[in-house]
């Protein structure tokens, strides 16, 4: 490798550390409707959870805005007590919703405190604030995504920009666009949107994959979160993938989603509430104040904090106090609850949970006969009378328990983000997740010359269905259509929700697509080629979310062969250029490009006949089934002796057939060609679910969020200057009055400082809020050069000592050294006289001034500027220290130089100087018996060393100086 390859290697290695350390950390968090955990991956980190300010491993997801300031976790939840009207909470609920929706008309009955309007562009939901300020929820979610990504940052000790990010099963396409336009304006690149079920079963199925084989297991997952309730039946079976490109067949375990129940308004939130409820009636039955608690914000904050703490409690003891203190109007609160008064409030919540299991149940249709285990998730689900609900409603006495209710999914997250991401290689754990809301295309059908009718009739064709696997392409052809048409991508067959989720469910129809260009292709093709419809390139992608990613006409016509090789010479030497640079594209046998190769999303084709004149899906799934076998795989149906007989019959034939062969092979070349055209169309896409806000509101709130996050970190740095200011006073005046700080300073200069520290404490405490950093950084900087001369006296005096003993160590070492480095310094030896005599004289000169400086310091006193100082010490050891390393590195590279051999010599020559070679040898050794070692150079040649001296072929690490300790070599 020459010089300049080197370096490039060791720069693009030193660029790569670079990389690593800035870049490769992952993130994922686990983003519920009361908590957020948060999880990284980092190079020597695997999957750990991440601490709050506060070393909490969960952190409330809610945020507190007043005065200008943010408040986050803990701090958020207690100022939320103190100011309800300006903390934002349980914004999940109202994530991508219309103002009307049901669910935000509950959203506003359980917290009445807020002000909450319509948005007047995408008619979604605005928070108010009390100076007039609104708020979307996209916005108020991703200051908290942003205060998650600081902490994963100061965590990881790095920056982080990926992550994955779960959401709610039940969220549908406006729901999940909603969140990942939240994690855009918190500065968050998604790798993926994970379900919170896939995540759990992903993290449950990674440390048990060794007990998973190609015979699925099933498992259900049943979670109580804050808001609501899921019941999830996960298969896992190991499946083996054979790549189209190398060919090679890939084994892991996958887990696949089944069956799906969900319950989005029962959760522990609900069982809180109708405490808190019931706490407000006790105290007002105690009749302490004329005033109604349910009317005080304030009040029914801390009724609701306690009936938090209540039902964990009671979770675990048949009856606790609830108190409170100074609820309202001075007067405390102190009452006894027990678990069946909090059982008896929520039978109707009990009641609901069989329905989410059998809903699961139905959707993946199964029995609980063919589920293994069923493993608790959520904190809702250390109620007891849940579990007893839950056992009854799957007819079994065990629950697993063996998961970690809080932080799976935050691990099954970021295990999947250190999956996607590009700096880490995981063991592959596939993901099959479902479909829970179908998915169709709606478009009207193409009246035939024979239809004299006016009316027309609406066509709709499936696209996903229900449970079915994503992520997954869908091309859907339109065979009929020869003119510019529009199609509605909807939501399908939707009776297996409830009344009211069908309502709180929202607009039915995703986008309105307007194709345009249909007719133009049509006009300039038909001609000469047949037209095989409009091809629509639907994508659902691994969070869920549906795309059409293109639209094109397809025509087909039959090419010669003598039209197709009329290709210019011009344009096949531009063609082999571009091939050569990398710039043709590969194209497989048949001379197309294989789009499914070019990733590992499935891809399905789906046509818009009649479903009476569709092709069997059966016979198509047995087409695709042998299509991907291996070309011997039918090999065990054939008799023992047909491999040979097939050998000899080629055999006789062979020379016949060929001859046919060629005459076929030309009669074929001389035959038309199927060439296909595509034509790109041009499609108009309209979000009819919930608008899209405009770029111009995109680039408002993130402005906005980006001057709130300047605001708080500057913030930030007056309360660090304010308590560094603090600090050094504090410290100062304690110094002040320790033993070294006055033997190195005078009376006088010790009051002057004292004054100062004083004047500097006043003042701090007269400032206001309005005072900006400045000043602040600037009267810390006057208190420490007040006190800088003091300060630097007495660590010279402390450092001192161990710094001239640093010295002599060293000058002593290279003493040492100097003594054996003479004995190989000269011609064809490591070092020069000048070498030699350059470190002499720095040896001389390090001593002499170490005894200068030294004796006048000692005539010096402790209470003034120091003669020398404890940097000027370490200049001199650095000059040693470079002149001994320059010394040893020398010695590490040298390379004596070795004697011709003699090639041409006879064989009585080599014999006589063999037998010279040996009595030397013996002399040697019994001249000096110290040196008797035999050395071996570059060359493999064995060089003898005499009377001390190094011959050609030796290394100086080996030899010994006369007279010196053996043990002290070079």
């Amino acid at each position: 490798m020459s010089f300049s390859q080197m370096r490039l290697s060791l720069l693009c290695a030193v660029l790569l550390l670079a990389v690593g350390a800035a870049g490769l950390a992952v993130m994922s968090v686990d983003y519920g409707s009361e908590f957020m955990k948060i999880a990284i991956v980092k190079p020597g980190v695997p999957m750990e959870i991440v601490l709050n300010k506060e070393s909490r491993r969960k952190t409330p997801t809610i945020v507190t805005i007043k005065d200008g300031e943010r408040l986050f976790g803990d701090a958020a939840l207690n100022a939320g007590i103190r100011s309800p009207k300006n903390t934002y909470r349980y914004l999940l609920d109202v994530l991508g919703k219309h103002f009307d929706n049901p669910l935000v008309e509950q959203y506003q009955k359980k917290f009445p405190f807020y002000t909450l309007v319509k948005d007047e562009e995408t008619g979604t939901v605005l928070f108010k604030h009390e100076d007039g300020a609104l708020y979307s929820p996209e916005e108020l979610i991703a200051m908290i995504l942003q205060m998650a990504k600081e902490y994963a940052e100061a965590f990881a000790e790095q920056p982080i920009a990926e992550a994955v990010i779960t959401v709610p099963p039940f969220f549908n396409q406006a729901e999940r666009r909603a969140m990942l336009r939240a994690a855009d304006l918190a500065g968050l690149k998604v790798l993926q949107l994970i379900n919170d079920n896939a995540a759990v079963a992903l993290n449950y199925g990674v440390f048990r994959r060794k007990i998973f084989n190609e015979t699925a297991l099933n498992y259900m997952f049943f979670d109580i979160g804050a808001s609501s309730t899921s019941a999830t039946i996960v298969a896992y079976q190991v499946t083996k993938v054979k790549s189209p490109v190398s060919g090679v067949v890939d084994t892991f375990p996958q887990l696949t989603v089944k069956g799906v129940g969900v319950d989005r308004t029962l959760g522990g939130m609900e069982f809180q509430l109708r405490l808190r409820d019931l706490l407000a009636k006790l105290f007002n039955q105690a009749k302490k104040t004329k005033n109604d608690v349910t009317k005080d914000a304030r009040a029914m904050q801390k009724l609701y904090k306690e009936a938090g703490r209540l039902k964990q409690v009671l979770s675990a003891n048949a009856d606790h106090f609830a108190q409170v203190e100074n609820l309202l109007d001075d007067e405390d609160f102190r009452a006894k609850v027990t678990r069946d008064e909090l059982e008896s409030l929520c039978e109707d919540l009990f009641a609901r949970v069989g329905k989410v299991i059998k809903d699961a149940l139905d959707a993946s249709e199964m029995t609980m006969d063919e589920i293994s285990e069923v493993i608790l998730m959520g904190g809702g689900t250390r109620i007891p009378k849940i579990q007893d609900t839950l056992k009854a409603a799957i007819k079994r006495e065990d629950l697993g328990k063996g998961i970690n209710t809080d932080e799976a999914a935050a691990l099954g997250a970021v295990y999947q983000a250190a999956h996607l991401g590009k700096g880490f290689k995981v063991k592959k754990f596939a993901i099959r997740d479902a479909v829970l809301y179908p998915i169709q295309v709606e478009f009207e059908r193409v009246k035939s010359k024979e239809d004299s009718s006016d009316m027309s009739k609406t066509i709709k064709r499936v696209l996903f269905g229900r449970m079915q696997f994503y992520p997954q392409k869908k091309v859907m052809t339109f065979n009929k259509h020869v003119t510019d048409f529009a199609f509605e991508v909807n939501y399908g067959d939707l009776s297996f929700l409830s009344e009211f989720e069908l309502r709180a469910f929202g607009n039915t129809t995703i986008d309105a697509v307007t194709l345009k260009g249909v007719e133009d292709a049509y006009m300039k093709h038909s001609a000469d080629s047949e037209s095989k419809g409009v091809k629509a390139h639907f994508r659902m992608d691994d969070s869920g979310i549906l795309y059409l990613d293109k639209v094109e006409s397809i025509f087909e016509k039959l090419v010669s062969k003598d039209a197709d090789s009329e290709e210019s010479t011009l344009s096949k030497i531009g063609s082999t250029i571009s091939n050569l640079f990398g710039g043709g594209k590969k194209e497989d046998a048949k001379g197309g490009v294989d789009e499914q190769q070019k990733d590992d999303i499935p891809s399905e084709e789906i046509g818009d006949q009649p479903e009476d004149k569709k092709p069997d899906t059966a016979s198509e799934e047995k087409k695709k089934v042998e299509a991907e076998l291996p070309p011997d795989a039918d090999s065990k149906d054939k008799q023992p002796g047909a491999k040979d007989e097939a050998k000899d019959e080629k055999s006789e034939g062979s020379s016949a057939d060929k001859k046919d062969e060629k005459k076929e092979q030309k009669k074929e070349d001389k035959k038309p060609k199927l060439t296909t055209i595509k034509a790109d169309i041009k499609a108009e896409k309209q979000t009819r679910d919930l608008a899209e806000p405009s770029k111009e509101k995109l680039k408002q709130s993130k402005k906005l969020i980006d001057d709130m996050k300047k605001r708080d970190e500057e913030k930030d740095l007056l309360e660090k200057t304010k308590n560094e200011i603090e600090a050094f006073v504090f410290e100062a005046q304690h110094r002040l009055e320790e033993k070294n700080y006055k033997l190195c300073s005078k009376e006088e200069e010790r009051i002057a400082i004292t004054e100062k520290l004083m004047t500097a404490t006043d003042w701090l405490n007269e400032q206001d809020e309005s005072t900006p950093r400045k000043e602040y950084e600037s009267k810390l900087k006057d208190l420490k050069s007040v006190t800088k001369d003091l300060y630097g006296r007495v660590n010279e005096m402390l450092e001192r000592p161990a710094a001239i003993e640093a010295l002599n160590s060293m000058v002593n070492h290279s003493m040492h050294f100097m003594v054996s480095m003479k004995n190989f310094t000269g011609e064809d030896q490591p070092f020069t006289q000048a070498e030699y005599n350059a470190l002499e004289k720095l040896i001389a000169e390090t001593k002499e001034w170490n005894k200068t400086v030294n004796a006048e310091q000692k005539k010096t006193s402790l209470r003034e500027k120091p003669k020398f100082t404890v940097q000027d010490v370490e200049m001199k050891i650095g000059a040693l220290d470079r002149e001994m390393k320059y010394l040893i590195n020398k010695v590490k590279s040298f390379r004596p130089k070795t004697k011709a051999k003699a090639k041409d010599a006879n064989k009585t020559e080599s014999a006589n100087n063999e037998t010279k070679a040996k009595d030397t040898k013996k002399t040697s050794k019994k001249d000096d018996p110290l040196d008797q070692d035999i050395f071996e150079d570059n060359d493999g040649d064995d060089v003898e060393t005499t009377n001390g001296t190094p011959t050609e072929g030796s290394t100086v690490k080996d030899q010994k100086a006369p007279g010196h300790d053996p043990d002290d070599e070079l």
